[in-house]
């Protein structure tokens, strides 16, 4: 059957959803916690919410809507604060990466919740190997027709979003080289990668998503694990390639970015995507995950290569007058020094030459998410 009708939302409103790792403090592994992390935190006001992930050792929290950065980040580092006391009185540690950099997928167990259930053994191993940590930004569209327009348009900044949350560069002791190894975890999922290309809300629901439930191999929107997918029960589109950053004001200033990137996208009156735009998709999304923000990109209309560093920065550029309505300056300075410094994956690789172990990568990642700002 069709999908229900796609909710109206404010305009641009923003929401973020962060998996975030606990971890045992006597030898940074990871801990098979999240069940009394969330009775203790059901006891107290959440400033949010909080709830399990696919492995007993992750839990998931979201935030309310928001239609500013300001607001989104106090909400964040209300939720930090929040989080960092009730794991302190469990003993534990909690913190963002998109990989933890030496557990064993194997040693995991599979969360309580039946749908967590039915994707492990649907899945078998994989669901396990999904032991990885992402951020989600949800952006708020004014109708099915909208988000399809900004989800396609957007295709083209994917790997900016990669390169600039890349925070996975260990799995099991060892560097892979990658700056975003976590996305090779998604990827193995039949129904990850793009969504199929269409800008109407009637042809999608209607034809694409009534076949693909006909066939019995989705039942809900949860069953895509596409790059960008729409929420039509929130009225959002949401954002999934990121990896977890280290501080919750990295995320914000990430969602940030993206708001003023769907203002610019409304804005400019540029031609309708095609599905042309998608020809070097997946060698973009490549080079991101690869080699962070030193990839090349392809413009996949005029074939120029250029570093995404460099198309980054004119980004910015594009998006100042955008930022200054939005109240977001102070994010897109952030998003300038993740630029400047390489981000989180060079951070870790640094402080496993430091540290001497991937130990050490946990305790500061735990040192990071603390800290304030």
């Amino acid at each position: 059957m069709p999908l229900d009708a796609f909710k109206i939302s404010e305009p641009l409103s923003l929401g973020v959803e962060l998996e975030l790792q606990l971890v045992n403090l006597s030898d940074f592994d990871l801990s098979e916690a999240s069940p009394d992390m969330l009775e203790l935190l059901q006891r107290q006001p959440f400033p949010g919410q909080v709830t399990p992930e696919i492995t007993r050792c992750m839990i998931e929290i979201g935030t309310d809507i928001h239609m500013s950065y300001p607001n989104l980040l106090n909400q964040l580092a209300d939720i930090r604060d929040t989080l960092v006391i009730a794991a302190d009185q469990l003993n534990i540690g909690i913190c963002g990466g998109g990989t933890h950099p030496f557990q064993n997928w194997a040693e995991r167990r599979i969360s309580a919740k039946p749908r967590f259930k039915e994707v492990s053994t649907l899945y078998g191993y994989l669901a396990k190997q999904f032991t990885i940590f992402g951020q989600h930004i949800h952006i708020g569209c004014t109708s099915g027709d909208q988000a399809l327009y900004l989800l396609h348009a957007l295709s083209h900044y994917i790997p900016h979003f990669i390169a600039l949350s890349a925070s996975s560069p260990f799995i099991q002791g060892k560097d892979t080289l990658f700056n975003s190894a976590r996305l090779n975890s998604v990827f193995a999922f039949p129904l990850s990668g793009r969504a199929p290309f269409t800008l109407s809300w009637h042809d999608f629901s209607e034809n694409y998503f009534t076949y693909m439930e006909h066939t019995g191999v989705v039942k809900s929107m949860k069953d895509f694990y596409w790059d960008i997918r729409p929420k039509p029960e929130f009225g959002t589109i949401e954002l999934r390639v990121c990896d977890t950053p280290l501080s919750v004001q990295h995320a914000a200033a990430l969602a940030a970015y993206m708001q003023a990137l769907c203002q610019y996208l409304l804005a400019s009156h540029k031609p309708s995507p095609t599905e042309d735009d998608y020809r070097v998709y997946t060698y973009n999304r490549f080079q991101a995950c690869r080699f962070g923000l030193e990839g090349n990109i392809v413009h996949p209309k005029t074939c120029e290569h250029i570093s995404l560093r460099e198309d980054i920065l004119m980004t910015l550029h594009k998006l100042e007058e955008h930022a200054q309505a939005l109240d977001s300056i102070d994010a897109m300075e952030n998003i300038h020094q993740i630029v400047s410094t390489n981000g989180n994956a060079s951070y870790l690789r640094n402080e496993y030459t430091q540290r001497g172990s991937v130990e050490g990568i946990v305790e500061a990642s735990l040192e990071q998410f603390r800290k304030a700002f």
